[in-house]
C-alpha cells in the first residue's frame, strides 16, 4: 500500500468515528430561526458545502480564446502585400 492510500484510510476512519460520536440532537440557530437537528446532519452538510466551495474555487479557469485577434496577428490586415520576394518572382 502506498502512503497516499494509508493516509486516506486513516482519515476515513477518524471521520467515521467523529461522525458516529456526534449523533445527538442540538438546537441550531440560523438567522431568525432555531430548530433541533442532529449534529451528524450538520457536520455532513457543512462538509459537503465546504467540499463544493473548495472545488469551485480551486478548479482551473477555462481559457478564453480570441480567434479573431489570433488570426489578425498572423495575417496582418493592414499590410495588403504579404507575399515574399520568392512568391512575387514566381508569379511574375
Amino acid at each position: 500500500m502506498s502512503i497516499k492510500t494509508i493516509t486516506i484510510v486513516i482519515i476515513t476512519i477518524l471521520l467515521t468515528a467523529a461522525l458516529a460520536q456526534n449523533t445527538d440532537n442540538v438546537t441550531f440557530a440560523f438567522l431568525f430561526m432555531s430548530f433541533r437537528v442532529s449534529k451528524l446532519a450538520i457536520m455532513i452538510t457543512m462538509t459537503l458545502v465546504g467540499f463544493v466551495l473548495g472545488f469551485m474555487v480551486g478548479r482551473p479557469k477555462k481559457a478564453k480564446y480570441d480567434i479573431e485577434g489570433y488570426h489578425d496577428n498572423i495575417h496582418q490586415k493592414e499590410d495588403k502585400n504579404t507575399l515574399s520576394d520568392e512568391d512575387r518572382d514566381y508569379i511574375n
